[in-house]
Protein backbone atom coordinates (compact mmCIF):
# COMPACT_ATOMS: atom_id res chain seq x y z
CA UNK A 1 0.00 0.00 0.00
CA UNK A 2 1.05 3.59 -0.59
CA UNK A 3 -0.96 6.58 0.62
CA UNK A 4 -4.58 5.94 -0.50
CA UNK A 5 -3.77 3.08 -2.89
CA UNK A 6 -3.55 -0.65 -2.19
CA UNK A 7 -2.23 -3.26 -4.62
CA UNK A 8 -4.38 -6.37 -4.24
CA UNK A 9 -2.97 -9.94 -4.48
CA UNK A 10 -3.49 -10.22 -8.24
CA UNK A 11 -2.22 -6.72 -8.99
CA UNK A 12 -5.47 -4.73 -8.98
CA UNK A 13 -5.40 -1.26 -7.45
CA UNK A 14 -8.12 -0.38 -4.94
CA UNK A 15 -8.32 2.43 -2.40
CA UNK A 16 -8.36 2.89 1.34
CA UNK A 17 -8.65 5.78 3.78
CA UNK A 18 -5.27 7.11 4.83
CA UNK A 19 -4.20 10.35 6.48
CA UNK A 20 -0.65 11.64 5.99
CA UNK A 21 -0.11 12.23 9.72
CA UNK A 22 0.44 9.72 12.54
CA UNK A 23 -0.32 12.08 15.40
CA UNK A 24 -3.40 12.57 17.60
CA UNK A 25 -6.30 14.37 15.96
CA UNK A 26 -6.23 18.06 16.98
CA UNK A 27 -9.96 18.02 17.74
CA UNK A 28 -9.67 14.90 19.94
CA UNK A 29 -6.10 15.08 21.20
CA UNK A 30 -6.77 14.00 24.78
CA UNK A 31 -9.09 11.15 23.77
CA UNK A 32 -6.56 9.79 21.27
CA UNK A 33 -3.70 9.87 23.77
CA UNK A 34 -5.86 8.12 26.37
CA UNK A 35 -6.84 5.43 23.87
CA UNK A 36 -3.19 4.89 22.89
CA UNK A 37 -2.36 4.25 26.55
CA UNK A 38 -4.60 1.15 26.59
CA UNK A 39 -4.07 -0.04 23.03
CA UNK A 40 -1.83 -2.95 22.04
CA UNK A 41 -0.81 -1.01 18.93
CA UNK A 42 2.10 1.44 18.72
CA UNK A 43 0.72 4.94 19.31
CA UNK A 44 1.71 6.27 15.88
CA UNK A 45 -0.13 3.41 14.13
CA UNK A 46 -3.22 3.90 16.26
CA UNK A 47 -3.29 7.63 15.50
CA UNK A 48 -3.09 6.89 11.79
CA UNK A 49 -6.06 4.53 12.03
CA UNK A 50 -8.07 7.06 14.02
CA UNK A 51 -7.39 9.78 11.46
CA UNK A 52 -8.36 7.44 8.62
CA UNK A 53 -11.57 6.53 10.42
CA UNK A 54 -12.41 10.21 10.75
CA UNK A 55 -11.68 10.68 7.04
CA UNK A 56 -14.16 7.90 6.23
CA UNK A 57 -17.10 9.73 7.82
CA UNK A 58 -17.94 6.59 9.81
CA UNK A 59 -16.25 7.94 12.93
CA UNK A 60 -16.47 5.54 14.54
CA UNK A 61 -17.79 2.06 13.86
CA UNK A 62 -17.00 -1.56 14.63
CA UNK A 63 -16.41 -2.05 10.90
CA UNK A 64 -12.93 -0.60 11.52
CA UNK A 65 -12.11 -2.84 14.54
CA UNK A 66 -10.09 -6.06 14.50
CA UNK A 67 -11.67 -7.18 17.80
CA UNK A 68 -15.40 -6.78 18.31
CA UNK A 69 -16.25 -3.94 20.65
CA UNK A 70 -12.62 -2.93 21.21
CA UNK A 71 -12.08 0.64 20.03
CA UNK A 72 -8.33 0.35 20.67
CA UNK A 73 -8.13 -2.36 17.97
CA UNK A 74 -9.13 0.07 15.20
CA UNK A 75 -7.19 -0.68 12.00
CA UNK A 76 -8.88 1.48 9.40
CA UNK A 77 -5.86 1.91 7.10
CA UNK A 78 -5.66 -1.87 6.84
CA UNK A 79 -9.13 -2.07 5.30
CA UNK A 80 -10.28 -1.69 1.69
CA UNK A 81 -13.82 -0.31 2.11
CA UNK A 82 -16.48 -1.44 -0.34
CA UNK A 83 -18.34 1.88 -0.24
CA UNK A 84 -15.24 4.01 -0.90
CA UNK A 85 -14.38 1.96 -3.96
CA UNK A 86 -17.95 2.09 -5.27
CA UNK A 87 -17.87 5.88 -4.88
CA UNK A 88 -14.61 6.04 -6.84
CA UNK A 89 -15.96 3.66 -9.48
CA UNK A 90 -18.94 5.95 -9.97
CA UNK A 91 -16.60 8.95 -10.17
CA UNK A 92 -14.51 7.24 -12.85
CA UNK A 93 -17.65 6.48 -14.87
CA UNK A 94 -18.91 10.05 -14.46
CA UNK A 95 -15.61 11.55 -15.58
CA UNK A 96 -15.43 9.16 -18.53
CA UNK A 97 -18.86 10.36 -19.67
CA UNK A 98 -17.85 14.01 -19.19
CA UNK A 99 -14.72 13.55 -21.32
CA UNK A 100 -16.81 11.81 -23.97
CA UNK A 101 -19.17 14.79 -24.09
CA UNK A 102 -16.14 17.09 -24.52
CA UNK A 103 -14.86 14.96 -27.36
CA UNK A 104 -11.71 13.98 -25.46
CA UNK A 105 -11.86 10.33 -26.44
CA UNK A 106 -8.48 9.33 -25.08
CA UNK A 107 -9.24 10.47 -21.56
CA UNK A 108 -12.71 8.91 -21.76
CA UNK A 109 -11.37 5.51 -22.80
CA UNK A 110 -8.70 5.60 -20.09
CA UNK A 111 -11.34 6.14 -17.40
CA UNK A 112 -13.74 3.58 -18.88
CA UNK A 113 -10.96 0.99 -18.62
CA UNK A 114 -10.07 2.09 -15.08
CA UNK A 115 -13.72 1.82 -14.01
CA UNK A 116 -14.02 -1.63 -15.57
CA UNK A 117 -10.94 -2.83 -13.69
CA UNK A 118 -12.23 -1.43 -10.40
CA UNK A 119 -15.68 -2.95 -10.88
CA UNK A 120 -14.20 -6.40 -11.49
CA UNK A 121 -11.94 -6.00 -8.45
CA UNK A 122 -14.82 -4.96 -6.18
CA UNK A 123 -16.81 -8.00 -7.26
CA UNK A 124 -13.80 -10.27 -6.86
CA UNK A 125 -12.67 -9.13 -3.44
CA UNK A 126 -15.77 -7.67 -1.74
CA UNK A 127 -18.59 -10.02 -2.73
CA UNK A 128 -19.12 -12.94 -0.35
CA UNK A 129 -21.21 -15.58 -2.07
CA UNK A 130 -21.81 -17.70 1.02
CA UNK A 131 -22.95 -14.71 3.06
CA UNK A 132 -24.77 -13.11 0.12
CA UNK A 133 -23.42 -9.66 0.89
CA UNK A 134 -20.70 -7.15 0.00
CA UNK A 135 -17.96 -6.90 2.62
CA UNK A 136 -14.97 -4.72 3.40
CA UNK A 137 -11.58 -6.38 2.91
CA UNK A 138 -8.73 -6.62 5.41
CA UNK A 139 -5.89 -6.36 2.91
CA UNK A 140 -3.22 -6.82 5.60
CA UNK A 141 -4.64 -10.20 6.64
CA UNK A 142 -5.62 -11.01 3.06
CA UNK A 143 -9.23 -11.82 3.80
CA UNK A 144 -12.69 -10.30 3.94
CA UNK A 145 -14.06 -8.76 7.09
CA UNK A 146 -16.89 -10.80 8.56
CA UNK A 147 -19.19 -8.01 9.75
CA UNK A 148 -22.12 -6.94 7.60
CA UNK A 149 -22.66 -3.18 7.45
CA UNK A 150 -24.78 -0.85 5.33
CA UNK A 151 -21.64 -0.08 3.34
CA UNK A 152 -22.66 -3.26 1.51
CA UNK A 153 -25.60 -1.44 -0.11
CA UNK A 154 -23.25 0.74 -2.17
CA UNK A 155 -23.06 -1.55 -5.24
CA UNK A 156 -26.87 -1.41 -5.44
CA UNK A 157 -26.99 2.36 -4.98
CA UNK A 158 -24.57 2.86 -7.88
CA UNK A 159 -26.18 0.05 -9.95
CA UNK A 160 -23.01 -2.03 -10.09
CA UNK A 161 -24.46 -5.29 -8.74
CA UNK A 162 -26.12 -7.96 -10.88
CA UNK A 163 -29.69 -9.04 -10.12
CA UNK A 164 -28.69 -12.21 -8.28
CA UNK A 165 -26.44 -10.35 -5.87
CA UNK A 166 -28.94 -7.53 -5.40
CA UNK A 167 -31.59 -10.08 -4.41
CA UNK A 168 -29.29 -11.64 -1.83
CA UNK A 169 -28.44 -8.21 -0.38
CA UNK A 170 -32.07 -7.12 -0.09
CA UNK A 171 -32.91 -10.28 1.85
CA UNK A 172 -30.37 -9.33 4.51
CA UNK A 173 -31.56 -5.72 4.58
CA UNK A 174 -35.10 -6.98 5.23
CA UNK A 175 -34.20 -9.71 7.73
CA UNK A 176 -31.28 -8.16 9.63
CA UNK A 177 -31.01 -4.40 9.16
CA UNK A 178 -34.66 -3.29 9.10
CA UNK A 179 -35.81 -1.97 12.47
CA UNK A 180 -38.83 -0.01 13.72
CA UNK A 181 -37.33 3.34 12.71
CA UNK A 182 -35.51 2.43 9.49
CA UNK A 183 -32.27 0.56 8.86
CA UNK A 184 -29.47 0.24 11.38
CA UNK A 185 -25.92 1.02 10.24
CA UNK A 186 -24.31 -2.18 11.52
CA UNK A 187 -25.45 -5.25 13.43
CA UNK A 188 -23.07 -4.59 16.34
CA UNK A 189 -23.91 -2.58 19.48
CA UNK A 190 -20.63 -1.13 20.73
CA UNK A 191 -21.30 2.40 21.98
CA UNK A 192 -19.86 3.84 18.76
CA UNK A 193 -22.24 6.18 16.99
CA UNK A 194 -22.04 4.46 13.58
CA UNK A 195 -23.13 1.13 15.08
CA UNK A 196 -26.45 -0.17 16.32
CA UNK A 197 -28.89 1.07 17.46
CA UNK A 198 -28.28 4.19 15.38
CA UNK A 199 -29.50 5.02 11.90
CA UNK A 200 -28.19 7.86 9.73
CA UNK A 201 -30.00 9.76 6.99
CA UNK A 202 -27.45 9.24 4.16
CA UNK A 203 -27.46 5.49 4.72
CA UNK A 204 -31.28 5.40 4.74
CA UNK A 205 -31.22 7.25 1.42
CA UNK A 206 -28.62 4.99 -0.17
CA UNK A 207 -30.47 1.89 1.01
CA UNK A 208 -33.86 3.08 -0.23
CA UNK A 209 -32.52 4.18 -3.61
CA UNK A 210 -30.38 1.08 -3.97
CA UNK A 211 -33.42 -1.14 -3.42
CA UNK A 212 -35.53 0.93 -5.80
CA UNK A 213 -32.86 0.53 -8.49
CA UNK A 214 -33.51 -3.23 -8.54
CA UNK A 215 -37.28 -3.19 -8.19
CA UNK A 216 -37.52 -3.89 -4.45
CA UNK A 217 -40.00 -1.07 -4.07
CA UNK A 218 -42.05 -2.56 -1.25
CA UNK A 219 -39.05 -2.87 1.07
CA UNK A 220 -37.73 0.54 -0.01
CA UNK A 221 -41.09 2.12 0.78
CA UNK A 222 -41.28 0.43 4.16
CA UNK A 223 -37.86 1.77 5.16
CA UNK A 224 -38.80 5.25 3.94
CA UNK A 225 -42.09 5.33 5.83
CA UNK A 226 -40.51 4.09 9.06
CA UNK A 227 -37.77 6.74 8.80
CA UNK A 228 -40.27 9.51 8.05
CA UNK A 229 -42.42 8.43 10.99
CA UNK A 230 -39.44 8.38 13.36
CA UNK A 231 -38.13 11.78 12.25
CA UNK A 232 -41.60 13.27 12.56
CA UNK A 233 -42.24 11.78 15.99
CA UNK A 234 -38.93 13.04 17.38
CA UNK A 235 -39.60 16.48 15.91
CA UNK A 236 -43.02 16.62 17.55
CA UNK A 237 -41.51 15.51 20.84
CA UNK A 238 -38.47 17.81 20.84
CA UNK A 239 -38.99 20.47 18.17
CA UNK A 240 -35.72 19.33 16.53
CA UNK A 241 -34.34 17.29 13.67
CA UNK A 242 -31.29 15.27 14.70
CA UNK A 243 -28.03 14.19 13.09
CA UNK A 244 -28.79 10.52 13.86
CA UNK A 245 -31.63 8.46 15.34
CA UNK A 246 -32.15 5.36 17.44
CA UNK A 247 -33.95 3.14 14.93
CA UNK A 248 -34.17 0.12 17.24
CA UNK A 249 -36.07 1.76 20.12
CA UNK A 250 -37.83 4.74 18.60
CA UNK A 251 -38.73 6.10 22.04
CA UNK A 252 -35.08 6.66 22.95
CA UNK A 253 -32.64 9.24 21.62
CA UNK A 254 -29.58 8.20 19.62
CA UNK A 255 -26.26 8.19 21.44
CA UNK A 256 -22.72 6.90 21.48
CA UNK A 257 -19.57 8.38 20.05
CA UNK A 258 -17.26 11.11 21.22
CA UNK A 259 -19.62 14.08 21.38
CA UNK A 260 -23.18 15.04 22.22
CA UNK A 261 -25.81 14.58 19.54
CA UNK A 262 -26.15 17.57 17.24
CA UNK A 263 -29.46 19.37 16.75
CA UNK A 264 -30.36 19.97 13.13
CA UNK A 265 -28.36 18.47 10.32
CA UNK A 266 -28.36 19.12 6.59
CA UNK A 267 -28.52 15.49 5.52
CA UNK A 268 -31.41 14.75 7.88
CA UNK A 269 -33.37 17.74 6.59
CA UNK A 270 -32.69 16.98 2.93
CA UNK A 271 -33.39 13.25 3.08
CA UNK A 272 -36.57 13.75 5.08
CA UNK A 273 -37.93 16.35 2.66
CA UNK A 274 -37.08 14.22 -0.37
CA UNK A 275 -38.68 11.12 1.13
CA UNK A 276 -41.83 13.00 2.16
CA UNK A 277 -42.11 14.31 -1.39
CA UNK A 278 -41.97 10.76 -2.73
CA UNK A 279 -43.74 8.76 -0.02
CA UNK A 280 -45.87 11.31 1.82
CA UNK A 281 -45.82 12.68 5.35
CA UNK A 282 -46.28 10.51 8.43
CA UNK A 283 -49.73 10.20 9.90
CA UNK A 284 -49.11 10.24 13.66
Amino acid sequence: ANFHCVRMPDGEILNRYKDEWNTPRPESYREDVELAAVSQQPAAELYGHLRAGAESGWDFSSRWFSRAGDFSSIHCTGIVPVDLNCLLLNLEQTLAHAYELKGETGHSIRLVLAADKRKKAVEKYCWNESAGFYMDVDWVEGKQKTAMTLAGISPLYFKHADNHKADRVQEHIRDLFLKDGGVVSTLETTGQQWDAPNGWAPLQWMTIKGLENYGFTELAGEIARRWIRLNTAVFKRTGKLMEKYNVVNTHLEAGGGEYEGQDGFGWTNGVLLALIQQYGAADL
